[in-house]
């Protein structure tokens, strides 16, 4: 299969629509303020990995929290399924209350999952969301079980079975995750699939930048998702069309998210912007990169075009940060309809 301005050219059948592989985490989320951040130590806008102790230190120190199940992939595929597309999803919880939790809302949410719960070692990942008065969300993530996921958990059968294989940047932290990563490229590659990633985090792209451009020079992914931030840390420069035009020769199709100018669609035929969609009140960016991805792999796969696969993911982007947390609230099929978008 190939990429085209509609979508796939020869799209095949397939059980899922998109498949999302990434750390299970459940996020703990509380409004905060800049002082707290300071005296915390925390950069603003980032995410931190963090160990039980220091995890234990923040929750302490929070103000009132909701607690949902997260993670960033794991949020995209549940976007898909708001949508009405078939999604699975695969990543490692324990066998305690907050993997319980977690694969009760995955599940819950209409989404295949059935990766097998770690039996010992660490709990389930948890990342605490600190929310700032701008929106602004700052997280620090302890993986806990999350950083479990081997190859052995990647089922061939269902990568194979799944259009898009969607894989988060932060997968790249544990060495048995990265294993099970390109193990799960390499099927879906085989299989005629297609392979997307999303960058994940600026500082999560300066650990590993010479790797991911590796991974996009090589052809291991098809399709990259990335913030101006992550751009502009992937190509170490501050000028934005500089950036781009690299991306244009490293990758098939990239896409990059610009807040509230909207979104550029970059193809090796060119680039396409989209404008963002307007929101009443910015409450919690957590997720809207999550959900962006998630409208926009739905337009690819419902062959939609790059404008209109845009659209979507600026829909999804716009629902979930007007309330906390990283996932929708209503269904998003129902938002394009009335949008009068592909659903």
């Amino acid at each position: 299969m190939q990429w085209s301005q509609q979508g796939f050219d020869g799209m095949v059948d397939a059980k899922y629509d998109v498949l999302g592989i990434g750390n299970a985490i459940f996020d703990v989320l509380a409004r905060t303020d800049e002082k707290f951040l300071a005296d915390h130590g925390m950069t603003k806008g980032g995410m931190t990995l963090i160990d039980e102790a220091r995890a234990a230190s923040i929750y302490r120190d929070m103000g009132p929290a909701t607690k949902m199940s997260g993670g960033a992939a794991a949020n995209t595929i549940v976007g898909i399924a708001s949508f009405g597309a078939r999604g699975a999803y695969v990543g490692k919880v324990k066998q305690d209350e907050i993997g319980g939790f977690y694969i009760h809302d995955i599940r819950a949410a209409g989404v295949a999952f059935g990766t097998k719960p770690a039996a010992d070692g660490p709990a389930s990942g948890c990342s605490y969301i600190l929310v700032t008065g701008d929106g602004e969300r700052t997280m620090n993530t302890f993986l806990g079980a999350a950083q479990q996921l081997v190859p052995s958990d990647i089922d061939p059968a269902e990568i194979e079975a799944a259009k898009i294989v969607y894989l988060e940047g932060y997968l790249w932290d544990p060495k048995d995750a990265k294993d099970a990563f390109v193990k799960a490229a390499t099927i879906a590659h085989g299989a005629g699939r297609q392979v997307a990633l999303t960058l994940s985090d600026a500082f999560c792209v300066d650990r590993y930048r010479d790797e991911f451009l590796d991974l996009m020079r090589k052809g291991t992914l098809d399709l990259v998702f990335a913030n101006e931030a992550e751009l502009h840390a992937l190509y170490q420069t501050a000028d934005f069309d500089t950036a781009l035009k690299e991306l244009r020769k490293d990758v098939k199709l990239g896409v990059v998210t610009r807040s509230e100018k909207g979104c550029v669609v970059a193809s090796r035929d060119g680039v396409v912007a989209v404008p963002a969609t307007p929101v009443n009140e910015l409450v919690d960016t957590t997720g809207a990169g999550d959900l962006f991805a998630a409208g926009f792999l739905f337009g690819l796969v419902r062959n939609a075009g790059y404008v209109n696969a845009g659209r979507l993911g600026a829909l999804a982007a716009a629902e979930v940060i007007q309330h906390i947390g990283a996932r929708p609230q209503v269904s998003l099929r129902e938002l394009a309809k009335k949008a009068g978008l592909p659903a």
